[in-house]
């Protein structure tokens, strides 16, 4: 060998050795309903997310997206997730919506470490003694906007209340956090199908109740059948909903029957920092509708996973990644975000009502239910 080419051969092995690794973009596997009745959910958690890449510029091309729809169902959940783990190699998982899913996925995602970042279901049985290193919720935990209402119901003074939601984990989860602060008399406690679209019976039930107020959960395509059916039955009983019963994703389809209904949640359209002002404004021009809760949850989703990518990798160094995810060091719509012990988020809950604002019908700030709320699962959590 000349010494030309050992010269050659020692300064390419030294630029080797020297030059920084070439990062390789992060695999997202993005699981969200986008048919059926919850399809108007699941394109609100899609455009929030890839919003929020997009808004990042060259940081967000360094995350690859791998949307899935998941059809609202734990079997095709699982499959979807499955092969998104073991064929696509997702570094981790996001976008579930209904809590019977996410209990199908998670705990199989988390134990074959692949990390789970939630935009939506918080079941409290993954906040508790299920909880994981690997699994957080960047939404909240699932009985939170529930306690808020009842919270709320309290400090109005309702003495009687109706509350209804659907027979699934989120749905029990948010009767138990009703319950949990609410200090008058429930009159009934009734569950119905997930899938539900016809509710003559239940409202038949309300009218014939005496109760003061009605709380009810009812997500998505649900909801709209519910709304709809109560304002054209003639029940003039108020209804108290969780941020989910009255999201701007449903209230274009419910229309005026909805104005001026009361609910509770940690976002709305209106909150007063930069981070929520540039979100809406842009989610506005880009899709031309209010965003959701739902939307919102995903825009912090993504804004979390680039913040915690650009210090460590969730393969290269999990430990270092997991350290990034609870720091949270990112602008949040929500103002101030800060994750719990259990890596559910602490943060505030605001009582909102329905308005037209610009010739659309979203939410706005009334008062303050809680300030501060963790839950009431993360004393199990030993992490």
């Amino acid at each position: 060998m000349t010494l030309k080419s050992l010269l050659l051969s020692a300064t390419t092995t030294l630029a080797l050795i020297t030059a920084p690794a070439m990062a390789e973009p992060v695999k997202v596997g993005l699981i969200t309903t986008l048919s059926g009745g919850g399809a108007g959910i699941g394109a609100d958690v899609r455009d929030g997310f890839m919003l929020a890449l997009k808004a990042a510029g060259d940081a967000g091309k360094e995350i690859e997206v791998i949307l899935e729809d998941d059809q609202q169902k734990p079997d095709i959940a699982v499959q979807v997730a499955d092969k998104m783990i073991q064929s696509d190699n997702v570094d981790v998982l996001t976008g579930i919506i209904w809590s019977n899913l996410a209990m199908a996925v998670v705990p199989a995602a988390t134990a074959q470490d692949k990390f789970y970042l939630s935009t939506n279901a918080a079941p409290s049985a993954l906040a508790g003694e299920g909880c994981n290193p690997k699994y957080f919720s960047v939404s909240y935990q699932n009985d939170n906007m529930h306690e808020a209402a009842g919270a709320y119901a309290a400090a109005e003074g309702v003495k009687k209340m109706f509350i209804m939601a659907p027979n699934y984990p989120a749905g029990q989860d948010s009767l138990a956090g009703f319950k949990r602060f609410y200090d008058g008399e429930v009159v009934a406690e009734v569950y119905t199908q997930v899938g539900q679209t016809d509710f003559a019976g239940e409202i038949a039930q309300i009218r014939a109740s005496g109760a003061d107020r009605v709380f009810f959960f009812q997500p998505g395509g649900m909801g709209i059948a519910f709304l709809k059916q109560y304002a054209e039955s003639g029940v003039d009983i108020p209804l108290i909903g969780p941020g989910f019963s009255l999201s701007e994703d449903i209230l274009p389809a419910v229309g005026d029957a909805a104005l001026g209904t009361i609910n509770t949640s940690h976002w709305s359209t209106d909150l007063d920092n930069p981070a929520n002002k540039a979100f809406v404004d842009a989610f506005r021009a880009d899709f031309g509708r209010y965003p959701s809760l739902y939307a919102a949850q995903a825009y912090d989703t993504a804004n979390l996973l680039l913040s915690a990518s650009a210090k460590a990798s969730p393969s290269g160094d999990p430990d270092g990644f997991r350290a990034a995810l609870q720091a949270a060091d990112f602008a949040s719509v929500r103002g101030k975000f800060a994750f719990g012990p259990n890596q559910h988020p602490i943060q505030d809950f605001y009582v909102l009502e329905v308005e037209n604002r610009d010739g659309g019908l979203t939410n706005k700030i009334v008062g303050n239910a809680m300030t501060d709320r963790g839950d009431a699962y993360a004393e199990l959590c030993k992490m």
